[in-house]
Protein backbone atom coordinates (compact mmCIF):
# COMPACT_ATOMS: atom_id res chain seq x y z
CA UNK A 1 0.00 0.00 0.00
CA UNK A 2 2.08 3.10 -1.55
CA UNK A 3 -1.12 5.08 -0.39
CA UNK A 4 -0.94 4.78 3.49
CA UNK A 5 0.29 7.32 5.41
CA UNK A 6 3.82 7.17 7.04
CA UNK A 7 3.52 6.82 10.56
CA UNK A 8 4.68 10.32 12.43
CA UNK A 9 8.28 10.30 13.26
CA UNK A 10 9.39 11.60 16.95
CA UNK A 11 10.51 14.89 17.27
CA UNK A 12 14.17 13.53 17.30
CA UNK A 13 13.72 11.24 14.56
CA UNK A 14 13.10 13.98 11.85
CA UNK A 15 15.82 16.34 13.28
CA UNK A 16 18.66 13.88 12.97
CA UNK A 17 17.46 12.42 9.59
CA UNK A 18 16.49 16.63 8.58
CA UNK A 19 20.61 16.89 9.56
CA UNK A 20 21.76 14.07 7.38
CA UNK A 21 19.60 15.64 4.74
CA UNK A 22 21.21 19.31 4.77
CA UNK A 23 24.82 17.41 5.11
CA UNK A 24 24.60 15.74 1.47
CA UNK A 25 22.88 18.95 -0.13
CA UNK A 26 25.76 20.84 1.43
CA UNK A 27 27.86 18.47 -0.42
CA UNK A 28 26.57 19.18 -3.33
CA UNK A 29 28.02 16.00 -5.13
CA UNK A 30 24.16 14.72 -5.71
CA UNK A 31 22.23 14.86 -9.02
CA UNK A 32 19.51 17.87 -9.26
CA UNK A 33 17.13 15.28 -9.13
CA UNK A 34 18.18 13.13 -6.06
CA UNK A 35 19.01 17.25 -4.08
CA UNK A 36 15.28 17.81 -5.24
CA UNK A 37 13.65 14.54 -3.58
CA UNK A 38 16.02 15.67 -0.30
CA UNK A 39 15.18 18.90 -0.78
CA UNK A 40 11.30 18.31 -0.52
CA UNK A 41 12.26 15.46 2.39
CA UNK A 42 13.55 17.99 4.26
CA UNK A 43 10.74 20.39 3.82
CA UNK A 44 8.28 18.04 4.43
CA UNK A 45 10.64 16.93 7.84
CA UNK A 46 11.05 20.85 8.76
CA UNK A 47 7.28 21.18 8.85
CA UNK A 48 6.38 17.95 10.87
CA UNK A 49 9.19 19.42 13.66
CA UNK A 50 7.53 22.60 13.62
CA UNK A 51 4.17 21.28 14.01
CA UNK A 52 5.72 19.08 16.84
CA UNK A 53 7.21 21.76 18.31
CA UNK A 54 4.47 23.92 18.32
CA UNK A 55 2.19 21.42 19.69
CA UNK A 56 4.53 20.83 22.56
CA UNK A 57 4.69 24.79 23.23
CA UNK A 58 0.88 24.48 23.72
CA UNK A 59 0.92 22.04 25.95
CA UNK A 60 3.43 23.62 28.49
CA UNK A 61 1.64 25.23 31.43
CA UNK A 62 2.69 26.49 34.73
CA UNK A 63 -0.30 26.05 37.02
CA UNK A 64 -1.03 28.88 39.27
CA UNK A 65 -2.96 28.36 42.16
CA UNK A 66 -5.49 30.98 42.64
CA UNK A 67 -8.22 31.95 44.82
CA UNK A 68 -8.20 28.14 46.13
CA UNK A 69 -8.56 27.30 42.09
CA UNK A 70 -5.38 25.69 40.15
CA UNK A 71 -5.70 27.59 37.04
CA UNK A 72 -3.33 27.26 33.68
CA UNK A 73 -1.32 30.35 32.87
CA UNK A 74 1.08 30.41 29.26
CA UNK A 75 4.35 29.83 29.55
CA UNK A 76 6.93 32.98 30.18
CA UNK A 77 10.48 32.61 29.69
CA UNK A 78 13.02 34.16 32.29
CA UNK A 79 13.39 37.05 30.58
CA UNK A 80 9.68 37.71 30.90
CA UNK A 81 9.14 37.00 26.86
CA UNK A 82 6.35 34.50 25.87
CA UNK A 83 7.21 30.89 25.22
CA UNK A 84 5.85 31.23 21.57
CA UNK A 85 7.68 32.77 18.85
Amino acid sequence: MADAPAKPESFEAALVELEKIVKELENGDLPLEKSLELFEKGMELSASCRKQLSAAESRVEILLKKEGKVEAAPFELEDGEAGNR
